[in-house]
């Protein structure tokens, strides 16, 4: 998501074996962890929207620990079968104690069969990030999700998706004083 949006692309909606693959690993950790990026605007938006690529970025799940929280939701990774991986940020001063995880995800063979175009061999890639800072609002389906304005404030640093559609529904919504959780706006199509 961070290259140009092309607008001839708008409308195209994210693979739904990808979503239920990262839900299913994501859902152990729930209580432990604080939900960033496309994963906390899929959450903060109306339940069962359509899966728009523009909308929010589905390419990884961006989380936060808290420090406390940290040994239980490595042990549950390593447990799923996630694998701790270098990145070009490792060596950096300031990483925000940033680390990434990696697991192989391979598809059976009949899903493969019968949705061959939907489902290739990928990696499910978790970006990690330790803070106490972090403001968290707990929905009302218990997912732990990044306040809206901090999340904003995380684009061009952490995030780098700032053109998606809900980023910019969000801030517009901010702006007017209104909360942007649950509002429709942030699955709309751009012009």
């Amino acid at each position: 998501m961070a290259d140009p949006h092309n607008k001839k692309r708008y409308g195209e909606t994210w693979n739904p074996l990808v979503i239920s693959n990262y839900l299913r690993e994501l859902e152990p950790l729930k209580n432990l962890i604080i939900l960033s990026g496309g994963w906390a605007w899929h959450f903060m938006s109306p339940p069962e929207h359509v899966e728009l690529k523009h909308a929010h970025d589905h390419k990884d799940a961006d989380i936060f620990v808290l420090p406390k929280n940290v040994p239980i939701v490595v042990e549950k990774l390593t447990h799923q079968g996630f694998k701790k991986v270098p990145t070009r940020f490792d060596h950096l001063k300031n990483n925000d104690d940033f680390r990434r995880y990696e697991k192989e995800q391979k598809p059976d063979l009949v899903m493969k069969a019968y949705y061959p175009k939907l489902f290739s061999d990928k990696k499910l890639i978790i970006d990690f990030f330790v803070r106490k800072d972090i403001r968290i609002r707990v929905l009302d389906n218990g997912w732990q999700v990044v306040d809206p304005e901090q999340l904003l404030s995380f684009y061009g640093n952490i995030h780098s998706s700032d053109n998606c559609f809900a980023v910019k529904a969000a801030a517009a919504l901010l702006k007017k004083g209104l909360d942007p959780v649950g509002k429709q706006e942030l699955m709309e199509l751009r012009k």
